[in-house]
């Protein structure tokens, strides 16, 4: 089978798939459509959940928000040429990392496609060209935007035009097998948030009950279904009137007393409960939990460690799907001659003194020279030109050689002798 077959077969079983919120669709998610429209028994069941109601979950908005803004703040450089080549200054360079268009920065572009990306599962934006040259990047809502092929080609329709599949920048958190559809991150999660969300509220209609937990009424009950409700009436307001006057008891019937239904909240590990959550959603994300502000476990050494993980298998990946979306869209399939390319120095610098003896020994062994170094501090090149070369410590020399002898001659071998050396032995034989 060729891949155009095996691309008119996905064809012929859905024309077309919508990019909408999953959260909200019958074939993906029925539970929380049938709860929504009431449908569905609510006993027993755990909330249902939406991108808003997730992002209402502080360890879910801490995720989203700190990625979608470490990922938009990284330098997003163009260059001319392969490895190494030249870092380039003029219009794409300004796109990528000034501002893409006339309304939007490319801070506020790159964390709106990251924001859509970890929450709906998808980040869209079109790329506006003079013939073949880019001259503007706007975003799109992935929620309005619905994705087609014809022939075997992909296209993407959005608010009534249609675009092709090379000029739309394109970056989803996990395709699904056909390559057109996608997977949500809440949606895959929603079971860890939904669960979070319930201990939420049950924290909160705790704690507004004035931490007074359910409470069952024990003793001679009353007869009759309304001397029941007037007893319990009287109970009740017996109890208002106690917190309002801030009164440590109230009053009770003769034989009767008041136990609670239920598992308390601390016996139901609450607090350790809301704890694992936390880590649960940084799992979600392939975040270290100290990026979720989860300190239980943190220590000096460890949270550094975390640190370098985030840089190498999180933030990493995501600039790589990124670059290698902005270069084939941007240049074309087989333009090998520029690329765009983030540098991830940002998210390492460190302490002051450590990345100042890091950027000394990079120029003391030749690998960087000073204008280069200064340019990472955000400094003005050596008016001198001298900051342009590069520089060697003198006594680093090639293994066998030796410093230049006393006359100014070529530098001797360790492993010969010298001819004096040669004519003392000599004479001494």
């Amino acid at each position: 089978m060729s891949p155009d077959d095996y691309v008119r077969q996905n064809l012929a079983r859905r024309e077309m798939r919508s990019l909408e919120d999953p959260t909200y669709r019958l074939s993906e998610n029925p539970e929380a459509l049938l709860a929504m429209l009431g449908v569905l028994d609510s006993r027993g069941a755990l909330p249902p959940v939406s991108i808003d109601a997730a992002l209402g979950v502080p360890g879910v908005m801490c995720a989203v928000g700190f990625l979608s803004r470490a990922l938009a703040s990284l330098p997003l450089h163009a260059f001319r040429g392969g490895e190494g080549g030249e870092k380039q200054d003029g219009q794409l360079a300004m796109l990528l990392n000034e501002a893409p268009n006339e309304e939007t920065s490319s801070f506020e572009w790159r964390r709106h496609k990251w924001q859509q990306v970890f929450t709906g599962g998808r980040g869209m934006s079109y790329i506006e060209r003079v013939g073949t040259k880019p001259v503007a990047i706007w975003p799109m809502d992935p929620k309005e935007a619905s994705i087609r092929r014809r022939d075997g080609r992909k296209y993407f329709v959005y608010e009534g035009r249609e675009y092709r599949a090379a000029d739309v920048i394109d970056v989803c958190f996990m395709p699904k097998s056909d390559l057109v559809g996608h997977y949500s991150p809440i949606f895959l999660g929603r079971k860890a948030i939904a669960l979070a969300i319930a201990m939420n509220d049950f924290a909160g209609s705790f704690f507004a009950s004035g931490g007074v937990p359910p409470l069952s009424l024990e003793g001679p009950l009353p007869q009759g279904a309304e001397a029941f409700k007037r007893a319990q009436a009287d109970i009740k307001r017996a109890i208002d009137m106690a917190k309002k006057a801030g009164a440590p008891f109230f009053g009770m019937p003769p034989g009767h007393a008041l136990k609670p239904i239920g598992i308390e909240p601390a016996k139901g590990q609450m607090t350790e409960a809301r704890l694992f959550q936390i880590q649960e959603v940084a799992r979600i994300w392939g975040l270290p939990p100290v990026f979720v502000q989860d300190l239980s476990k943190g220590t000096f050494s460890n949270t550094e460690q975390q640190d370098l993980q985030l840089v190498k298998h999180t933030l990493g990946q995501w600039a790589k799907a990124f670059e290698d979306e902005l270069n084939l869209k941007l240049f074309g399939q087989r333009r090998r001659s520029r690329k765009v390319k983030h540098n991830l120095d940002g998210m390492q610098r460190g302490a002051f003194k450590d990345r100042i003896e890091g950027i000394a020994r990079a120029i003391m062994t030749g690998q960087m020279t000073p204008d280069e170094g200064r340019a990472l501090e955000d400094r003005p090149p050596d008016p001198s030109g001298a900051g342009a070369k590069l520089y060697i410590q003198g006594a680093t020399v090639p293994l066998g050689t030796a410093p230049l002898g006393h006359n100014g001659g070529p530098p001797l071998n360790d492993n010969e002798e010298s001819g004096d050396d040669a004519d003392t032995d000599k004479t001494q034989d």
